[in-house]
């Protein structure tokens, strides 16, 4: 039998790093918003059987009309929390009881590819928890306080993490049960490692980039245009 799998879209951010008044996952890359563009990723594979779209209370009606604009099958809509992981366990709480496998997905990330997600759905089932990443290309520096150089990490030892982050539902949800310090929590996979779980590795792509400044919309714009003209001649 299958196992079910489910996604949460995290997109309940302000985006304050924008500089604008509308949250970033909603501002328009090409000719639909951002938002739209990831949650479509998501919807067109098929191992993917829920897909829950956690966001702040200004933009539900907003989600709503989207949802009903581009004929989303698989979406639920939750409203999102305080901080990122009070959105997560919204979105956790608000999953089907037969899922068993879930998928975690920053909602400003719409380049992530069909490939990247049955790596990782693939990889979760195999190994509980996984998460999605690529090696860093540029040499690393630890800095002090005050803007002083203290050490050079190993660059072949470190990747920059990206997502969907993949997790077997119930090992999740125990491992949100026993974290009591969420503030120092900067992604999923960390409540897991928290909680002694080991957390395995799928190589990513440089181009799933999470779009959080203007320098990154007008990267993604780039991207898109791209890709646009790419479609155009085949």
């Amino acid at each position: 039998m299958r196992v079910k799998c489910g996604a949460i879209i995290v997109a309940a951010g302000s985006g304050r790093r924008m500089g604008g008044s509308i949250s970033k996952q909603f501002l328009n890359l090409g000719k639909k918003p951002i938002i739209v563009h990831t949650v479509e990723k998501f919807e067109e594979i098929k191992e993917i059987n829920e897909i829950i779209v956690v966001t702040s209370m200004p933009y539900i009606q907003y989600v709503q009309d989207l949802k009903r604009e581009f004929s989303w099958k698989k979406v639920k809509i939750v409203e999102g929390g305080k901080e990122r992981y009070n959105s997560v366990l919204n979105g956790l709480n608000a999953l089907g009881e037969d899922i068993q496998t879930v998928l975690i997905h920053d909602g400003v990330r719409p380049f992530v590819t069909e490939k990247n997600i049955l790596d990782v759905i693939e990889k979760t089932q195999q190994a509980g928890a996984c998460i999605l990443a690529v090696p860093v290309k540029d040499t690393i520096k630890a800095v002090d306080g005050n803007g002083m150089v203290t050490g050079t990490p190993d660059r072949n030892t470190l990747w920059s993490v990206q997502t969907p982050q993949g997790f077997n539902l119930d090992l999740l949800k125990k491992a949100y049960q026993s974290t009591d310090n969420f503030e120092a929590i900067t992604d999923d996979a960390m409540v897991m490692e928290k909680a002694g779980y080991t957390v395995t590795v799928v190589k990513g792509s440089y181009e799933n980039i999470k779009i959080t400044t203007p320098e990154d919309l007008a990267i993604g714009m780039a991207m898109e245009t791209q890709r646009g003209k790419e479609y155009e001649n085949t």
